[in-house]
């Protein structure tokens, strides 16, 4: 019953926030709309019985680099601190989502596609010149939150284009009362997004923990050296 309810706040919670972009987004400025979101982003994790606690301090602008977990990333990562996502294009056509993320400031990419990956890291590191943060899951997919998949490289040199920071985050969540780790909102295998949500809405409360380390700058450092030594260092904040 509880699950349940929890699945219709957050249906009306989406529906919204969609009023909300239809009726305001046009008449004010990006900060305005990067508020909106944040907001947003953390009432619905409420919604869904998560509590969110932030560890270190989110760069105002720059490159986010998070392992993945789960679709709740995304939520968790703007509730702390709005950036713009990239994302595989197919989540532009999901009904209501697609155009909520759409309107957010997704980045959408092909990812079986080579030339539309180069495109992505010129759209980037224009977005990161202009002073933007965007986000990054170099794992390329979700993972059950137990160990780290191989870090892609590719959008990493956007920020080396761009002469940006990059900010390492660390993401897992927890059981709210036993501080052990929680895979209710994972969202790998053979999972639809409707089994990982209803699994997430059944589960007992759990806290989102946000770890976002030191930014650094490349410092000479190739694309692939980075990504990796970004990954050790999620690694060691999750440890």
């Amino acid at each position: 019953m509880k699950a349940a309810l929890r699945f219709a706040r957050a249906v009306l919670h989406l529906l919204h926030g969609y009023w909300i972009i239809k009726t305001k987004f046009a008449n004010i400025s990006q900060t305005e709309r990067a508020d909106y979101v944040q907001q947003w982003s953390a009432q619905l994790l409420a919604i869904l019985g998560l509590q969110t606690r932030v560890i270190g301090v989110p760069m105002a602008n720059g490159m986010i680099v998070a392992n993945h977990i789960s679709w709740l990333d995304n939520v968790a990562i703007h509730a702390a601190h709005f950036c713009r996502f990239i994302a595989k294009s197919d989540i532009k056509t999901w009904p209501l989502i697609g155009y909520l993320t759409d309107q957010a400031g997704m980045l959408f990419i092909e990812r079986t596609s080579r030339r539309d990956a180069h495109r992505m890291v010129e759209v980037v590191a224009t977005r990161l010149q202009a002073g933007d943060c965007v986000a990054v899951f170099p794992e390329g997919t979700t993972g059950e939150g137990r160990e780290l998949l191989p870090f892609h490289a590719n959008m990493i040199q956007s920020a080396i284009h761009a002469n940006a920071r990059v900010q390492p985050v660390a993401i897992r969540y927890i059981d709210t009362a036993s501080g052990e780790q929680s895979f209710a909102p994972s969202f790998i295998g053979d999972d639809t997004l409707l089994q990982s949500v209803w699994r997430t809405l059944r589960a007992k409360p759990m806290t989102a923990v946000l770890v976002f380390g030191e930014p650094e700058l490349a410092v000479g450092r190739d694309r692939r050296t980075w990504a990796s030594d970004l990954r050790t260092r999620i690694h060691t904040m999750l440890s």
